[in-house]
């Protein structure tokens, strides 16, 4: 790659740095992106409403944050065509490349990169790159602090090589908004877009595997569900009656201390955790209305349906102790897709031949959930493969901290290794 490349590729990840937007609000990111396609020339783009399938998505937040980041958008210099487009948050975008316009000979090969930012306030810190050079976060509450400035960045050099090779097939890339929130893989691997596709990469920097290492695939991404449940009550004055209220304060706290009793399955790991409670009012009142927020886990799908089916079981009985009831809600969710090993395989291969890379391993196991598994499972199910690589960076701190950054040179190894890759796809189908 020419250092002329490799500058304009930091530069446009500093871009998307600078703008960093959360789940479903991702306008101006999306504006971006849309002049950054035309400017490469795509064959296809579909933009929000027609890039995925609106009535699945999940987590949407409210019409008021919304309007707040479209207004955001607005007023930063967003396209008004593509503003309107993803109006309501609809977002994100597919774009579509083909190595031979008329008759495309070769594959069908899906790219898989997230587009939305954390509600995580940026260090400014003399240690933390971004604020010494000049690219730190714009929105005080908001930053691209897991690396998706990266992914983004990654996707378009992968179009632009690609379209600069003889690659014969055609290749879809997913610009897909709200993976934090596990809230947009579901109705992107829904959408059209994915009909035909055969081989499936999904990609993320990091991950406590450092510059120079490159992970063909993972495996035992875990299931994960988020939920909310309100429990509702009787209020009453806390003095002088309180045998008149039924006490909703009191019902979350047993069901928070008893979901995490519930028994662990003996087909594999699960996980439980409540991360937020809201409830009360005064000192004087017995608490009408409370709330949580948590999220189950498992190895496998079904481990997860397991611990969500005993969690609200759990939230249930702890309603009816205490006189109250309860509502639980699925926000959103995520199932487990494990990279397949010939696609995996052929992504380390691949990038043992890369001058920057010194650690390819072909798999590692995840740990964490992901929305792209949605996208996953949708190719495996039509008899495709699909893949999740890691491409490390050494990264200062964790993801999800004020100060994470990514080693701008991983930008380029995953441009080429997933470039190389896709243009080698023919050996895994010579191979099936």
């Amino acid at each position: 790659m020419s250092s002329s490349i490799r500058n304009r590729l930091r530069s446009l990840r500093r871009q998307f740095h600078r703008y960093p937007e959360p789940a479903w609000c991702e306008f101006r990111t999306t504006s971006l992106l849309v002049e950054l396609l035309e400017e490469i020339g795509v064959d296809e783009l579909a933009i929000g409403t027609d890039a995925l399938v609106s009535e699945e998505r999940m987590a949407v937040p409210s019409e008021e944050e919304i309007e707040l980041w479209y207004q955001r958008a607005h007023d930063t210099g967003a396209r008004a065509d593509v503003l309107e487009q993803t109006a309501g948050g609809h977002t994100g975008v597919v774009a579509k490349l083909t190595g031979n316009e008329d008759e495309p000979t070769g594959p069908h090969v899906g790219l898989r990169v997230d587009i939305d930012g954390l509600f995580i306030e940026e260090s400014t810190s003399d240690n933390h790159v971004p604020a010494t050079e000049g690219f730190r976060s714009e929105h005080e509450e908001t930053m691209h602090a897991c690396g998706h400035d990266a992914h983004m960045t990654i996707g378009l050099g992968v179009i632009e090589a690609i379209q600069q090779s003889d690659f014969d097939g055609t290749l879809t890339v997913f610009f897909q908004p709200a993976e934090e929130v596990s809230g947009g893989g579901k109705p992107m691997a829904e959408s059209d877009h994915m009909d035909a596709i055969e081989h499936l990469f999904a990609v993320h920097v990091g991950l406590d595997h450092p510059t120079g290492t490159v992970v063909g695939g993972i495996v035992k991404p875990l299931a994960m569900s988020h939920i909310t449940a309100q429990f509702t009550g009787t209020p009453a004055h806390a003095g002088k009656s309180p045998n008149e209220g039924n006490n909703a304060m009191q019902a979350m706290v047993s069901a928070i201390q008893n979901v995490y009793a519930i028994s662990r399955h003996e087909d594999g790991m699960t996980r439980v955790n409540i991360g937020r409670a809201e409830c009360g009012t005064a000192s004087n009142i017995i608490a009408e209305e409370a709330t949580i927020h948590g999220e189950v886990r498992g190895e496998t799908t079904e481990l997860m349906e397991y611990m969500r089916g005993e969690c609200f079981q759990t939230l249930d009985a702890a309603a009816t102790m205490h006189g109250c009831s309860v509502d639980p809600t699925v926000i959103s969710e995520s199932p487990r897709a494990d990279s397949d090993e010939t696609l995996a395989t052929l992504v380390c291969d691949v990038a043992s031949l890369h001058e920057h890379v010194d650690t390819p391993v072909v798999s590692a196991e995840f740990g964490a959930s992901e929305d792209a598994t949605f996208l996953m499972n949708a190719v495996q199910r039509a008899g495709g493969y699909a893949t999740y690589a890691i491409i490390g960076t050494d990264h200062p701190t964790s993801h999800h901290t004020p100060t994470f950054d990514v080693d701008e040179q991983s930008i380029e190894i995953g441009v080429d290794v997933l470039s190389e890759s896709i243009q080698r796809i023919e050996e895994v189908r010579s191979d099936a």
